[in-house]
């Protein structure tokens, strides 16, 4: 059942809100010990001009005389908490033979989502819209042991400075480097496109009294910069991923990731790893056939969660992707998790699909497509599916796995269908394995 309400907040003045990353993340579980229940989860959305506001902004706004609610009454417990509302990433994993169970929290905290209309013309409108769904919470029991070791070595180039760096492999100097210095000597890889210092995400969190929970987040905006307290995510080399979160966690399933600002030094924040990228699982290529550029966009996770990391692939180009070996990467909640990555239409370079964007364009958190990736058990699986429900659009190029996989996996754009086995599966898209030692070619054809 489904149920909405509209209310609607207006700026008394310009507000430059920080614009939530997309929330929608994939993750497959094996289909074990299932346990499944019914429950409804209750969903607040606040938008100024169609953009997401975290709640914390909306009620500093309130209380600072910045915004009032347009139809003179907000909700009467929005402003209750200090929690800063995202929506929890649901990942799933599912065996090539086995359906997806997504799984959900059952909190009943409301969670902020991004919208799916265009942004309208100013003057600035904040709407907060509630709407109850129903959704399926699931208890898994697995276990996992990994045999494969990650990627050795993806290509990886970097410039050696003063302070000792030599690239990707590189030891990083915890305490030395300045906050306005973005670590590009020890394998980051600076996005100077967002206008955040080369920061792929920069998260401003503030903590619970007790220190042992995040319990709101800010999100920085063009212009702001890695400063006192601050989360500052990063890119790596294609291959790797990001190795750096802090145990501290969201209160509500926010996640928080990057090196941390400390006495206006950089520091770790997971000392398991002295490097600030680590190699993902070896044997997944990706590659483009078509005559254009094609960006392939990597959710900034644990982080801001937006689709903010790129993988930017020239006509004829391949490249491998990231493929987390979810016994030793992050997990949420005590669960692990994988890669979800958003298949933009061809000719958008990264700088424009690998943003945060609004329905006008099906790029970014609007591509049709999204890919999961990860491994467990001795198995690589990829999985392909629409975008959905956040839109509807189609992709205009075909995408087929070739390798080592099973079951066959193909969307094909003439039907905009996508197809298991030769069957076809267009709402839930399809998934492969593929065994130790094997590989795999995502296609773009």
């Amino acid at each position: 059942m489904k149920l909405s309400a509209t209310l609607t907040l207006a700026a008394a003045g310009s507000l430059a809100a920080a614009q939530g990353g997309h929330r929608r993340v994939h993750r497959h579980q094996h289909k074990r010990d299932v346990a499944t229940t019914v429950v409804d989860e209750v969903v607040t959305v606040y938008q100024l001009d169609g953009t997401p506001v975290p709640i914390a902004d909306v009620c500093k706004g309130i209380k600072d005389g910045d915004y009032k609610w347009a139809a003179g009454q907000g909700p009467s417990d929005a402003c209750e908490s200090k929690t800063s509302a995202t929506v929890k990433p649901h990942e799933f994993l599912e065996t090539p033979t086995s359906t997806a169970v997504p799984t959900t929290s059952t909190t009943s905290t409301s969670t902020a989502v991004p919208t799916t209309s265009s942004t309208p013309p100013p003057p600035p409108t904040t709407t907060s819209t509630s709407t109850t769904s129903t959704s399926t919470s699931t208890s898994t029991t697995t276990t996992s042991t990994s045999t494969s070791s990650p990627a050795p070595s993806p290509t990886a180039t970097s410039t050696s400075s003063s302070s000792g760096g030599t690239g990707v492999t590189a030891s990083f100097p915890d305490g030395e480097l300045s906050c306005d210095t973005f670590p590009s000597d020890y394998g980051a890889i600076a996005l100077d496109y967002f206008n955040i210092g080369g920061w792929s995400g920069i998260q401003y969190p503030t903590l619970n009294t007790l220190g042992t929970l995040v319990e709101s987040i800010v999100t920085a905006v063009s212009g702001q910069s890695c400063t006192e307290g601050a989360m500052c995510s990063y890119q790596c080399p294609p291959g790797y991923l990001k190795s750096q979160w802090p145990s501290t966690q969201g209160a509500t399933g926010q996640s928080v990731g990057g090196v941390t600002c400390k006495g206006g030094k950089l520091h770790r924040t997971n000392t398991d790893h002295e490097t600030l990228c680590v190699a993902g699982v070896e044997g997944v290529t990706v590659e483009n056939q078509l005559g254009q550029v094609v960006s392939v966009c990597r959710t900034d996770y644990p982080g801001t969660e937006s689709e903010t990391l790129p993988l930017e692939l020239a006509s004829g180009a391949s490249e491998q992707l990231a493929n987390p070996d979810q016994s030793s990467y992050f997990y949420w909640e005590g669960k692990p998790t994988t890669a979800q990555y958003y298949i933009n239409p061809a000719g958008y370079q990264a700088d424009q699909a690998c943003t945060w964007g609004t329905s006008a364009k099906p790029i970014g958190n609007f591509a049709p497509m999204n890919m999961g990736v990860g491994y467990s058990d001795g198995v690589t699986y990829l999985s392909i599916f629409p975008n959905a429900p956040t839109t509807d659009a189609k992709l205009k190029y075909n995408v087929k796995f070739e390798g080592d996989v099973s079951p066959s996996c193909y969307y094909d754009a003439s039907s905009a269908t996508y197809y298991k086995d030769g069957v076809p599966n267009t709402s839930e898209g399809c998934t492969v394995g593929v065994p130790e030692g094997g590989s795999a070619k995502v296609i773009f054809h």
